[in-house]
């Protein structure tokens, strides 16, 4: 049976640590702090088999080292179409990673936009996204371009609406905040934001989040809906054609005047 914990790290973090019942190895996505992920993984008294990365930020793979220092066996994986030096397994769509010990088998997705070759592992009923999605929100348009994240959010929309989603970040009151701009009269939103904030007042995490969620509330995966379409083209001033264009507009107004 798998079982996820986050470690936090940083000012916002979460690493993810993967066990399986009656094994003594584990893995870790996007570790990029080590010495949280070596004290978890020490107190439950396991091994590192594996390193799972999605994408080449710093905040994802600054731990790979040491980490392989302390445990050289374990292997790194990671997006093949991004300059990690570290990754021993360099993974694209159709890729899939099976970790033999956790009894784990995950199926690589490219999800690009926030960086150029982003990754994302799908198995299990979970999706580890890294910075492609967040609850009610995206990443920001580094190195990839806003249509490719455009798309690469509509491939996750595609999935089964109660994948849980593991992301990298705690942004989700934030990202809330912003999407009741974009819609300020749905009532999805308000509700989960109600919840939300309850949770972080209890210092609980809001992630992992279930795929269909999003679909009711968060703006960056509702760029079809008329409610978004709107308020995108009253932001921008432009009437916006497809997808790909409300989206970009949606990024652009959460990065000029939100964020």
């Amino acid at each position: 049976m798998l079982k996820i914990s986050p470690i936090p790290a940083f000012e916002d973090n979460y690493l993810w640590l993967l066990e399986s019942e009656g094994h003594n190895g584990c893995a870790v996505v996007d570790p990029g702090d080590a010495d949280p992920v070596i004290t978890a993984i020490e107190q439950c008294g396991l091994r590192l088999d594996a390193i799972l990365i999605t994408h080449k930020h710093g905040d994802h793979v600054g731990g790979i080292r040491k980490l392989k220092s302390r445990w050289p066996d374990a292997v790194v994986y990671g997006p093949k179409n991004e300059p990690i030096k570290d990754l021993e397994v360099r993974l694209v769509e159709g890729d899939r990673v099976r970790l033999e010990g956790l009894q784990l088998d995950f199926e690589v997705l490219d999800v690009p936009g926030h960086t150029e070759g982003h990754i994302a592992y799908y198995g299990h009923g979970v999706l580890f996204c890294g910075d492609t999605l967040f609850a009610g929100g995206c990443g920001r348009v580094f190195s990839g371009t806003h249509q490719q994240l455009s798309r690469s959010l509509q491939k996750i929309a595609a999935l089964p609406g109660d994948t849980l989603a593991y992301c990298a970040h705690e942004y989700t009151l934030a990202n809330l905040g912003f999407a009741q701009w974009v819609e300020p009269d749905n009532e999805a939103l308000h509700q989960r934001h109600r919840q939300d904030t309850a949770k972080r007042k209890q210092d609980q995490p809001t992630v992992p989040f279930p795929i269909a969620i999003e679909l009711e509330t968060n703006p960056f995966m509702r760029t079809d809906q008329d409610s978004v379409i709107h308020a995108a083209e009253n932001w921008s001033g432009n009437s916006l054609s497809g997808r790909d264009a409300v989206f970009h507009a949606v990024r652009e107004w959460k990065d000029r005047d939100y964020d």
